[in-house]
């Protein structure tokens, strides 16, 4: 196992050097000047030039990733062009607020999703399978910002519930959490069926029904448990994809986490803001799959990284 682990870190190197090469090169195929943004159109050229020596935006593109690629090894991510804070400061105080989100937004994922694919898979060609089914084909459809903005309408404007943007109580998060969980709810929904109906045919599970164990006994001891690897991969991919779906929910709901932090970078021509918040974001995805595939050995035991 712990040879396994070193050997996934060590991977994380190339992975982390393409996500920062990616995302430096992409940027600068993005329209316009962060000097001009951050000084005006009435600027003067000695004022744009001033500002470009100092963020290094006047030296060629290749010593501009270099000094990047240097410092972030460091543990510096650059600083702000807009705000003229650390980019790592900028980060560790809206980051939290993110993982919070995405965690709410699996456990609702997880609780729906993993409810109605065995609710669909034990009424197989039932009019609640069909509704299962119909139901996460809409989730999995639905755009997070549409569905966002629906929510807040309805439960919001018309009924009232709960507020429909900002932050600092559990109540601003429920709407969030919820919009983002969905579309993931439905992905599990469909593997949860999947993965059931192949177990719910296999022998054990007979001769268990041929014992005289109780049908909830065999579906949730026995069948889940053993649906549970598929299951757990589809949990560990969702919740990347729910840092990335952040932006779009905590935009729609003024939510001061990263993914607004990264919007905010992106008008704002602040590169070393987008590059160091996509470079974290990236490696907490590649972290979260590396616990994924840990969790596999407890929840199979037969599975061992030797």
């Amino acid at each position: 196992m712990i040879a396994y682990i070193v050997r996934r870190l060590l991977l994380l190197g190339p992975v982390l050097l393409g996500v920062s090469l990616a995302s430096f090169g992409l940027l600068q195929l993005v329209p316009g000047d962060p000097a001009i943004i951050l000084a005006g159109q009435e600027a003067t050229q000695e004022v744009l030039a001033q500002i470009r020596h100092e963020h290094g935006l006047d030296q060629p593109r290749a010593v501009q990733y270099l000094v990047y690629l240097r410092n972030a090894l460091r543990g510096n991510l650059g600083i702000s062009i807009q705000s003229r804070q650390p980019v790592s400061t900028l980060i560790a105080e809206r980051f939290p607020f993110t993982l919070r989100l995405a965690f709410l937004a699996i456990l609702v994922s997880a609780v729906l999703g993993v409810v109605a694919g065995v609710i669909a898979a034990t009424h197989r060609n039932s009019p609640l399978d069909l509704a299962a089914l119909l139901a996460s084909l809409a989730g999995i459809s639905m755009p997070i910002f549409w569905l966002g903005l629906l929510a807040m309408l309805l439960f919001s404007v018309r009924l009232q519930w709960l507020p429909a943007g900002g932050s600092g109580t559990l109540a601003h998060l429920v709407l969030p959490a919820v919009v983002l969980g969905a579309s993931s709810s439905a992905v599990i929904a469909r593997m949860t069926r999947a993965s059931m109906l192949e177990v719910l045919r296999q022998d054990y599970t007979r001769t268990a029904r041929a014992k005289g164990v109780g049908e909830r006994s065999v579906i949730y001891r026995h069948a889940l448990k053993n649906a549970m690897i598929p299951i757990l991969t589809v949990f560990g991919l969702e919740f990347g994809y729910n840092l990335g779906g952040a932006v779009l929910t905590e935009t729609v709901f003024s939510l001061p986490g990263i993914g607004r932090l990264v919007v905010e970078g992106i008008f704002a021509r602040d590169y070393p803001v987008v590059q160091g918040t996509m470079l974290v974001v990236a490696t907490t995805f590649v972290l979260v799959n590396l616990l994924t595939d840990i969790a596999y050995a407890f929840v199979d035991p037969r599975i061992r990284y030797d």
